[in-house]
């Protein structure tokens, strides 16, 4: 599903060059469930911008789906995305404006697909919040709203899904609830998951971790049980 050859990023700073990722490299499958983690500033969150296609990398590349996201254009990569790509982030971007249901219809919406309404609605049961399709965010708690934002980003299908954080706002029960859901829809759908994440106990439930430190992968262990 995904392929990282000898990834690498560097930033100008300066008279000097900053290499935030080196040489990174691994393959995650088919519907695997992946946990990056290592210390701030080890290069996690720029690495799944270039997994994403959301940036590209100085040297090196990544494999979606067979595609190299390097021969892609900007609009082709954001095609890619919208087709195969599934997000959800710290911060949870619902738009306040739109109630749970219409914020989960709207890349199904976007597109015209006669199926937003029914697929909003399972998705939203799935994740379980049936009972509040028409609240809008305002009035949903933390974790309320970051369900919504997982069943948002699972109604297009995604092959894959990158979530960056996906429990850094929320207390620690809610998180263990947010990692159980993306478990049962990983399952439910071989959904390839990857998550980013600082919490080395959350991470513990994914069946592989591949640790950063210092822009390198120092680990990457399976799960074998």
């Amino acid at each position: 599903m995904l392929v990282a050859r000898e990834l690498t990023k560097s930033f100008p700073s300066g008279d000097r060059t900053i290499t935030v990722l080196r040489d990174v490299s691994f393959t995650i499958a088919d519907g695997e469930f992946v946990a990056i983690v290592g210390p701030s500033g080890s290069g996690k969150t720029t690495l799944l911008g270039l997994l994403a296609g959301l940036d590209t990398p100085s040297a090196g590349s990544v494999l979606l789906d067979d595609v190299d996201l390097a021969a892609l254009d900007e609009d082709a990569r954001a095609k890619l995305r919208g087709e195969k790509v599934g997000f959800v982030f710290q911060s949870f971007q619902l738009i306040p404006t739109l109630t749970a249901l219409e914020n989960v219809r709207v890349p199904l919406d976007l597109r015209g697909d006669a199926s937003a309404l029914a697929r909003a609605t399972d998705l939203l049961a799935r994740v379980g919040l049936a009972d509040r399709t028409h609240h809008y965010p305002v009035r949903l708690s933390g974790g309320e709203q970051q369900r919504v934002a997982i069943a948002r980003a699972f109604v297009n299908s995604p092959r894959v899904l990158f979530a960056d954080e996906p429990t850094g706002n929320l207390d620690h029960a809610t998180g263990v609830r947010i990692v159980e859901i993306l478990e049962q829809l990983n399952r439910d759908q071989n959904t390839t998951v990857i998550i980013v994440t600082h919490d080395t106990e959350l991470a513990s439930r994914a069946r592989r971790i591949i640790r950063l430190a210092d822009g390198l992968v120092v680990e990457d262990t399976a799960r074998t049980t």
